[in-house]
């Protein structure tokens, strides 16, 4: 009897309050495209499809992984920047595609932090940068004074914060 009493002031409280839930717009209502900007068969084609999966049971809504390979990302990269931002066409990406290929090309047409939001980290993947045992070069650092004299610094990329 006294349960059942809290539970009724408590809808009261929430009625009168105003706290009542807000209906959210149904998300999704047809299938999201995963593009990955390489060629099928490589390790992000490999992630994307396991996240597809997943986000496929977790959603109850299709997720179809879309290879758009070439120039080195760009390609894919760029038709989700100018693709509609509906939250229906999203891109599984990594430094080189956000950071590196707009350093290398004049116009990778989509501006990092315009055209992007990020929505979550899904994975890492280690690399190691290796050296012929004959260059003195032992760190990052020492490389780059190495090739390039009278400079001892790197250029960092850093994506977005989601914050």
């Amino acid at each position: 009897m006294l349960r059942r009493f809290v539970v009724a002031a408590a809808a009261l409280a929430a009625i009168f309050s105003g706290a009542l839930p807000v209906a959210a717009q149904d998300y999704p209502t047809r299938p999201i495209t995963l593009v990955v900007p390489f060629p099928a068969g490589g390790g992000n084609d490999a992630l994307a499809r396991v996240v597809a999966e997943k986000m496929s049971r977790t959603l109850g809504q299709q997720v179809v992984v879309e290879n758009r390979g070439g120039a080195g990302g760009t390609i894919g990269t760029r038709a989700v920047a100018k693709d509609t931002p509906d939250g229906y066409t999203i891109l599984l990406t990594y430094t080189g595609t956000l950071c590196i290929n707009p350093t290398l090309y004049s116009n990778a047409g989509y501006d990092l932090r315009k055209d992007f939001a990020p929505i979550g980290l899904i994975g890492s993947q280690p690399s190691v940068l290796t050296v012929h045992p004959s260059l003195p070069a032992r760190t990052p650092y020492e490389l780059v004074a190495y090739t390039i004299p009278g400079r001892s610094t790197m250029p960092l990329c850093r994506a977005p914060s989601a914050r």
